[in-house]
């Protein structure tokens, strides 16, 4: 049986290549030709960048680019800055925006041989659940087109789920790597924070934005991580530790499992039965494998989604004021004086989520509210991490689901923001405390004759993604849910 590059795993991908079982030029082609045929239904890539890629892989086959991701065809999200091609964050705003170097994570991938496939499309500036809000278009659930992939990093979940990309990398910001990995099949992987160099984000907020993988299985998401994670000095904000030297084994057994799990994730009636029945699943499984199960407490969940859209807002209003139609991005033509330029280049530029966050966010920090909301916030994201210290001295992961159910209709949220920001309430959390969270595939969700995915999520401790990833492993290979594709 001929192998089929477009369905295998990353790692065996890359060893098949490297054993010349095939090319780096036919790896390529057979993903471009798969883009072609199937991106058009889904708008999973904004911009393909099929002659890049293809001279690409043949600097691999001739042996001018070498490296543990020698010819491995992968995506990345629209918010990454990169030197080919444009670079939009999926917003009018950056329409046509050419950046003139590449974020690091990107890079990375780069020096260790990959071939990037093109740009995936975003929520706009990463903001939203769904992939609505993006300014080139909505994409679709590769396993049921009327759905949404999940968001924001909608556009590299649908390009894994449907087998357009070995890997991807998307960003997290409250879930928004987790939360489409859920609904879409796929193995989403968000680092601790300061893990991966955010030089080259297009920035949202930026204590909480975290560069992750969207992967077919758990091995992939620990090759990715072994490549990206490290200090960068063009970033500050990352921890100057060097790569875990056991990010190679996630094969080997973790030893002592110590699962927790918390009330505050399925109290309430809140999760979809399918949903529930994953996660007993899960639990289950992990019983099976000698795990002991910890009850947990984290009290403080419940604000979590208030606190998130306090700090996420309004770090936004800062890090978006930069967009002014004076150095780059969208400049109005109609402008009467400096003011109205900055007006109007903003109003064309930004759509309509992107600026109720702006103003949720200048609200939140204007003078006579900023200790109200701002600075409450941060004491409550304080006492978020506080639980997770306290519940982590008696666990090594909790267990959790990704998401209350399976991928919504395309438009069925769209009408009610405070409805579609709870889509992240069970994700937001891991970020606001800087922790390393997995979302893994844990079943099906009947919906009108057809199967749509869910998914389960482990929470671990900062910094410490190598037993992260072995515990995931154990439930992967027990339950072999991410095998499953959908029929294209």
């Amino acid at each position: 049986m001929p192998f089929d590059p477009t369905t295998s795993t990353l790692v065996s991908l890359r060893d098949a290549i490297a054993t010349k079982k095939i090319s780096a030029g036919e790896a390529a082609a057979a993903y471009l030709a798969r883009i072609a045929s199937i991106n058009p239904s889904l708008n999973a890539y904004r911009e393909v960048l099929a002659e890049k890629a293809a001279a690409r892989a043949a600097q691999v086959d001739a042996g001018r680019v070498r490296g543990p991701l020698a010819g491995v065809p992968i995506a990345i999200k629209d918010c990454m800055c990169y030197a080919e091609g444009t670079t939009c964050a999926g917003s009018n705003m950056l329409r046509g925006h050419r950046s003139p170097f590449t974020a690091t994570a990107v890079k990375k991938l780069e020096d260790a041989g990959a071939v990037i496939l093109g740009t995936t499309n975003m929520d706009e500036f990463a903001m939203g659940s769904s992939t609505e809000t993006c300014a080139y278009g909505k994409v679709s659930n590769p396993w049921d087109v009327t759905r949404v992939p999940g968001g924001s990093s909608g556009g590299a979940s649908a390009a894994m789920a449907a087998d357009l990309a070995a890997a991807a990398l998307g960003s997290d910001t409250g879930g928004s790597i987790r939360q489409p990995a859920a609904v879409t099949g796929t193995v989403g992987l968000k680092p601790t924070y300061g893990r991966v160099s955010r030089w080259g984000l297009i920035a949202y907020a930026s204590s909480l934005d975290q560069i992750g993988t969207f992967t077919r299985s758990v091995g992939d998401a620990a090759l990715l991580a072994k490549i990206m994670f490290g200090a960068d000095p063009l970033d500050g904000t990352t921890a100057q530790m060097g790569v875990p030297a056991d990010l190679d084994q996630v094969e080997s057994a973790p030893g002592r499992m110590r699962i927790g799990v918390a009330r505050q994730f399925t109290q309430d009636g809140a999760n979809e039965p399918s949903v529930q029945r994953a996660y007993e699943e899960a639990l289950a499984v992990y019983k099976a494998a000698g795990a002991e199960v910890v009850e947990v407490d984290l009290p403080h969940t419940k604000y979590g989604i208030p606190c998130y859209y306090l700090v996420a807002t309004a770090e936004a209003s800062s890090n978006l004021a930069r967009y002014t139609g004076m150095h780059y991005g969208h400049r109005a033509k109609d402008a009467g004086d400096l003011a109205d330029l900055y007006r109007k280049s903003r109003a064309e530029g930004f759509g309509a989520e992107v600026k109720r966050r702006i103003m949720l966010g200048t609200h939140a920090l204007s003078s006579g509210y900023y200790d109200a909301y701002y600075t409450r916030a941060l004491k409550v994201r304080r006492l978020i991490r506080n639980d997770f210290d306290t519940a982590f001295a008696s666990c090594d992961a909790i267990l959790c689901p990704t998401t209350t159910g399976p991928a919504f209709r395309i438009g069925e949220k769209t009408g009610d923001p405070l409805t579609m920001y709870m889509n992240d309430v069970y994700t937001v959390t891991a970020n606001l405390a800087g922790l390393p969270a997995i979302s893994l595939p844990a079943g099906f969700s009947a919906a009108e004759g057809g199967k749509l995915p869910v998914g389960v999520q482990l929470i671990g401790q900062a910094f410490d993604e190598a037993r992260l990833l072995r515990i995931a492993r154990v439930h992967e290979r027990a339950t072999g849910h991410h095998l499953v594709r959908p029929v294209l």
